[in-house]
């Protein structure tokens, strides 16, 4: 029997947690001389305070939410897949040749295409260290890890020496056909009246990656591989006795990881720079291993953790532009919600247990004391 319900786990916790990170935080801002109040007012308003800072919020929220997905799904099989990176950064390569080298005559069909060749690129990239995890016995994270940096060392040589249009010197593609291009919120919710700025980079693609959230919460929870997936994880040894194959379920869950990946380059390949450039990924790949730990590997978790990093992101780019606080602070930031959420999990989860069990044990004796005498 569970020591305490299952919103406590998933709520609770997590939220305790993000508030000893943001106390530490302002300890950390205070020691050097800043007000912590005046900081959390300044990253509120910079990344809630208007549509613009919204729309930088959501943008940043909807990488995390594929990368996050990416990782939870092979948390689900117990594979601890960091290399969202690297199949992010692949998946890119994947987006930019469908948009220049296919004559899209609208962007539905360039989203359609676009989503295909990133999440194909993306599953490619990571089935390698699946297929050395499962047949030679290597360890996923060493492998996953070493093909982050052959991916970004692939993607240099190709921009540099086959993308990269004739006489420039920057290391990008040429820009995509304007066919390509997404919608931005901007202009999804004018007809409907609701304003919002032109200027901020969130686009049709947040949408895609709520149905994500949606399809892999079917997929866990309401499949038959979802299940297996689920009973793999928790144990390899009985998953064999049922007759799963681990070598089957391995290479799936990574490959569907690789995919999630793969599909965060929609966002910011083609719809926020519009071009593939180097660096595009800009670390989003590790922030989705915290997103998906501290959002429990479920989606709905995800997508709030994916808010909350987003909103770190953006809160942070105003308290650096508008206080002599360096942007630095905001990694550290990151760093504490990490450590509290993974590594000191325990700490904030043990007194919390203790508690409900305490009330648990004092209904039962009360319970037990009001019994009738015999």
């Amino acid at each position: 029997m569970d020591t305490m319900p299952k919103w406590v786990d998933a709520l609770l916790v997590p939220l305790i947690s993000v508030l000893i990170a943001f106390l530490i935080s302002g300890l950390v801002i205070i020691a050097i001389g800043e007000d912590p109040v005046e900081a959390v007012k300044l990253m509120v308003t910079g990344a809630l305070g208007s549509t613009y800072g919204w729309g930088y919020t959501l943008y940043y929220a909807t990488n995390f939410i594929f990368t996050g997905l990416a990782v939870a799904i092979a948390f689900h099989a117990r594979l601890f897949n960091i290399g969202g990176e690297g199949q992010a950064t692949l998946g890119g390569l994947g987006v930019a040749l469908a948009c220049l080298f296919i004559p899209w005559p609208h962007w539905s069909l360039a989203l359609v295409g676009a989503m295909v060749a990133g999440a194909l690129f993306g599953a490619a990239w990571a089935a390698i260290p699946a297929y050395l995890q499962a047949k030679r016995g290597s360890h996923i994270v060493i492998t996953t890890i070493m093909f982050n940096f052959i991916g970004a060392a692939v993607l240099n040589y190709v921009l540099v020496n086959q993308l990269r249009p004739a006489g420039s010197m920057d290391p990008a593609s040429a820009r995509f056909p304007e066919t390509t291009n997404l919608p931005t919120l901007h202009e999804i919710l004018a007809p409907l009246g609701i304003e919002f700025s032109r200027a901020a980079p969130a686009n049709v693609t947040l949408l895609v990656a709520l149905l994500a959230c949606f399809l892999l919460w079917l997929l866990i929870w309401r499949t038959k591989l979802g299940y297996e997936i689920r009973a793999f994880g928790h144990s390899e040894t009985a998953a064999i006795y049922a007759g799963i194959s681990p070598i089957r379920i391995t290479m799936i869950a990574m490959l569907i990881s690789g995919a999630l990946a793969g599909l965060m380059a929609i966002n910011n390949v083609m719809g926020e720079a519009e071009r593939l450039v180097l660096n595009s990924v800009e670390g989003a790949g590790f922030i989705g291993i915290a997103v998906a730990l501290m959002g429990r590997s479920h989606p709905v978790g995800v997508l709030l953790a994916a808010i909350l990093f987003g909103f770190l992101y953006q809160g942070g780019a105003e308290l650096a532009l508008w206080t002599d606080i360096p942007r630095e602070l905001i990694t550290v930031i990151q760093a504490l919600v990490i450590l509290f959420t993974g590594a000191l999990d325990n700490m904030v989860r043990s007194p919390i247990e203790k508690v409900f069990l305490a009330r648990r044990r004092a209904r039962q004796q009360s319970a037990q004391g009001a019994e009738p005498a015999e």
